[in-house]
């Protein structure tokens, strides 16, 4: 974990905001948004989304969704963005789905609710030692 002092820029912003202002969650009003940004650019925004009996989606899980049905399953750069001024890390879910496509460069930023860098990681760090495909026997 590392603190940065670099910007997002305002359209990851902008996307984050309009991300999670449609988030729906009635049962915890906590909105998340996420945006997957691959190695050429492309973005992709989700958000989460709670159902009556909890078993919901997560932001990211929706942002990866999104990113895989447009044909994309590389991941240059994660952001999140919850709803206060503290840090909302990516849930050990969500970590096992960011890992599954990232490599070692990808950074994962955490931003507050106001839009301010507080933490970037690396996949090594949010997700130590994690299992990925690499571990599998060869298809």
């Amino acid at each position: 974990m590392s603190q940065q002092t670099d910007e997002v820029s305002a359209e990851i912003v902008e996307k984050l905001f309009s991300a999670r202002a449609n988030a729906y969650v009635p049962y915890s009003a906590h909105p998340v948004a996420s945006v997957m940004v691959t190695p050429d650019g492309q973005q992709f925004a989700g958000t989460n989304v709670e159902v009556a009996h909890y078993k919901g989606l997560c932001a990211e899980a929706s942002a990866i969704s999104a990113m895989i049905t447009a044909g994309q399953c590389q991941l240059a750069t994660v952001y999140v963005m919850g709803p206060g001024d503290h840090l909302c890390t990516p849930c050990g879910d969500c970590r096992q789905r960011i890992r599954e496509f990232a490599t070692p460069e990808t950074q994962i930023k955490v931003l507050s609710g106001s839009g301010e860098l507080l933490k970037t990681y690396t996949m090594e760090a949010l997700l130590p030692d994690g299992f990925g495909p690499e571990q599998l026997p060869p298809r």
